[in-house]
């Protein structure tokens, strides 16, 4: 199957990246996993490490083999690219090009042939702001397919529109997309 690079970020449904994780290894697909330092606020690398039996990336400065360029090395393994759950803020540096945290950088250099997939979870409000709006489609522009999130009780206690796509829902858009790939 294919290798997936799952990027995690700081929204509290990075917990479900747990979830995604598992049924993504379940798969037979090869997963290494990438967070930002705010979503090891929400569940600990430890975890998904056990759980995807690869060492999970987090900090963009560390280079442990010397010879290797971390995120660019990443990069060059990723087929299938999953940012889940992607926050506002993550989704902007990303729609802007910015590369200050480890998930931003290998989204910059992975070459062009890489599926590339963001799935939102934020506030309501947040998700439909004019700029997230503009963000997610420039995304879409350069090749992210974007994965709606749902409506459903937000944790800030407000209903609509946000919460992220139930992870058997994500595993299976991505796994699909993989099985695409290799025909």
């Amino acid at each position: 199957m294919s290798n997936i690079t799952l990027a995690v970020t700081g929204s509290i449904a990075a917990y479900k990246a747990a979830d995604l994780l598992s049924v993504l290894t379940k798969q037979n697909h090869q997963v290494t996993v990438v967070m930002t330092k705010a979503a090891t606020q929400f569940i600990t690398p430890l975890t998904l490490q056990v759980l995807s039996k690869h060492k999970v990336h987090v900090d963009i400065m560390d280079e442990a083999r010397p010879e290797v360029v971390n995120h660019i090395d990443l990069a060059k393994k990723t087929e299938i690219f999953v940012v889940a759950p992607a926050t506002a803020n993550t989704i902007a540096h990303l729609a802007h090009g910015e590369a200050g945290d480890l998930v931003c950088a290998i989204a910059l250099a992975l070459p062009p042939h890489v599926a590339k997939f963001v799935a939102p979870a934020m506030n309501t409000q947040m998700y439909a702001h004019p700029l997230t709006t503009l963000n997610l489609k420039t995304l879409e522009n350069i090749g992210f397919e974007i994965i709606a999130p749902k409506k459903a009780l937000l944790a800030c206690g407000d209903y609509g529109e946000g919460a992220l796509r139930d992870p058997q829902d994500i595993a299976q858009i991505i796994h699909q997309k993989s099985k695409e790939m290799s025909i």
